[in-house]
This record gives structure tokens, sequence and C-alpha cells, in this order.
């Protein structure tokens, strides 16, 4: 989604200080300074991104196309493209993503569930070559 096209552009922030209570809803971009208690979830066909700063807290549930975390989350994280976890991110609670990209530091207590899983369980295991001479032997 976001190779093909322009990714969408940060109209909003929550900043450093400010606590939201209840649900959000947001179009485009969304960067989260503060602190969120409410689940937030992106609207739209455009395409969207929510940047969770280091300094940030969410106890609620995510969804929204490009996730990215460096900050704190307690709720499940749905991010329909991509999940990026940036050294200091903390989730608590389950994940689902197209693609991920987890770097040190980062860590999930929770399931990790791609939404791609039928096309990965359809698909038939590798055979190894080093088997393969072995069975014929």
């Amino acid at each position: 989604m976001f190779g093909k096209r322009k990714q969408p552009p940060i109209k909003s922030l929550i900043a450093v200080g400010t606590c939201i209570e209840g649900s959000l809803k947001f179009m485009d971009g969304l960067r989260i300074d503060g602190e969120v208690v409410g689940d937030i979830r992106a609207g739209g066909d455009n395409g969207s991104i929510l940047v969770i700063s280091e300094s940030a807290m969410v106890i609620g549930h995510i969804y929204a196309d490009h996730v990215i975390i460096n900050g704190r989350v307690k709720g499940s994280v749905h991010a329909s493209e991509l999940l990026e976890l940036q050294p200091k991110a903390r989730v608590e609670g389950d994940v689902s993503y197209k693609a991920l990209e987890m770097h040190q530091g980062a860590t999930i207590v929770g399931q990790l569930r791609p939404t791609t899983l039928q096309e990965i369980e359809e698909k038939p295991a590798l055979t190894l070559a080093s088997n393969m001479t072995s069975s014929k032997g």
C-alpha cells in the first residue's frame, strides 16, 4: 500500500502533557506524544499512519494501516499494512499485522498474528536439499 502511494500526512498531534479519555477516530495521520485512554481508530480510504512516540502512553485498542510505536501501549494493535516497533516500544496486548518491523529492545507481551496467516498455512512446506539427497540414497 505505502510502496505505491504517498504516505498520508500527519495532520494531528496529541502533545506531551495532554491526556485524552474516550475513543478517538482520525483521518490521514496522527502523532501521539501525550496519553490516550480509549480506543484509537483510523477512518477513511486514503491510508492512515499512527505514530506513538517515546513519551506516549495508550491504554486501549489501536486500528490503523501503518502503526509506528516507540512508547507504551496497553491493548491490542491491529496494523492492516505495517507495524513498526522501535527500540523503546512496549506493547502489552496481542498484535496483528500484514508486515512487521521490530527493532532490538522492543517488547511485546501478547500474541503475534500476521493477517496473512491463511496464505502462510496454504503454502507447501519447504524441503531441504539435504533431506532430498538422503532419501534417494
